[in-house]
């Protein structure tokens, strides 16, 4: 059986999500590690810490697969006097690779989009804010709207949002109207707020939510709630590693245990 390689898992990915259609700003892709590593082991994480690292290690990986970039903004020096330098020294010196899937991700069919509306029992009828078509003709772009199976009012809801991504809690403002039409944008998608209204939606659900935006949503009739950057978003890692277990039967791929929300509430 021929070895499976850090490219091989590249080309599948930029398959499923191509890395071409990651937004200017964005810094996915191949970020750590040598294309013709073989791997037998990898782990998937939302984001990639000094933790994630060390279960990496302790696992036995090759590889970490994870939706943010471990390298965002220009390292200036790579040292163990930063947290990043320190996550890049240990990677590299543990012989770890890193691909780094983020708003390619977001926007791919089956996506962290998809994944958390499916996730919130949305039957999704459309791309909130599309950018272009996959290799088939479909659709691809931020956030995702839809129709949950009944009505309910926005409090339920916002506790319903909270036990499905296992929340620590969520910030609501209720509008007094029911729920039924659902917009959900995972990570920071607080300036949606119009896209969702325009798609007759009554709700939207996202994170990092600012003040004057829970201000606006309330002045526009349109219920909101802030559910958490990390909760909305790594609803993606589970059907990402199903997808890398199924393209790559040989290679043992394991979720972090380790890497959870890094804040609580009281």
């Amino acid at each position: 059986m021929a070895k499976v390689t850090v490219k091989d898992i590249y080309d599948a990915l930029d398959r499923y999500a191509p890395f071409s259609t990651q937004m200017s700003f964005d810094n996915a892709g191949f970020l750590v590690g040598r294309s013709g590593q073989a791997v037998s082991r990898l782990l998937v994480a939302l984001d990639i810490t000094e933790e994630v690292v060390s279960e990496a290690a302790e696992l036995g990986c090759q590889l970490i697969v994870s939706h943010h970039p471990v390298i965002f903004r220009p390292a200036r020096s790579i040292t163990d006097e930063t947290t990043t330098g320190r996550i890049l020294l240990a990677l590299a010196e543990g012989g770890i690779s890193a691909i780094c899937a983020h708003t390619n991700l977001e926007a791919a069919v089956g996506g962290v989009n998809a994944a958390l509306a499916e996730r919130l029992g949305l039957e999704i009828q459309g791309v909130l804010e599309p950018s272009g078509t996959d290799g088939q003709g479909r659709t691809i772009g931020i956030g995702r709207f839809g129709e949950l199976p009944e009505a309910v009012d926005l409090p339920t809801f916002a506790g319903q949002v909270k036990e499905r991504l296992g929340a620590n809690g969520a910030r609501y403002v209720d509008t007094g109207r029911p729920v039924r039409r659902v917009a959900v944008g995972g990570g920071s998608c607080g300036d949606m707020l119009e896209l969702a209204a325009s798609q007759g939606c009554d709700t939207f659900v996202t994170a990092d939510v600012k003040y004057d935006q829970f201000l606006t949503a309330k002045a526009m009739g349109l219920g909101l709630i802030d559910a958490g950057h990390y909760p909305t978003e790594n609803v993606v890692c589970g059907p990402l590693a199903g997808l890398l277990r199924s393209a790559f039967p040989a290679v043992e791929v394991s979720l972090s245990r380790r890497h959870r929300e890094v804040f609580s509430y009281r």
